[in-house]
């Protein structure tokens, strides 16, 4: 076996943390990007499906769940949150 087996795997970011602020701005591979398209679509079918049909209790209570496991999964695969003033 060489080193190379021994290292641990880079992580992949799929989203790069905002330059101001706190948090992520836009992904930076194809998979932060099928994220947001799929959070888009779900929230769309949300105000299609949810809204009309439950109310806006219901679809709060939705679009709170999904935004949640969107902010989840930028924790997983983003860079480490924190507050930036601008920078490196």
């Amino acid at each position: 076996m060489n080193a190379e087996q021994h290292t641990p795997a880079k992580k992949e970011i799929w989203f790069a943390a905002k330059k101001y602020g706190y948090g992520w701005g836009r992904p930076t591979r194809w998979q932060g990007w099928l994220v947001i398209l799929v959070y888009a679509v779900l929230a769309g079918a949300g105000i299609a499906y949810v809204m009309p049909s439950k109310g806006p209790v219901y679809f709060s209570t939705y679009l709170l769940a999904l935004t949640v496991v969107l902010i989840a999964i930028c924790a997983w695969k983003g860079e480490p949150a924190r507050w930036r003033w601008g920078g490196k």
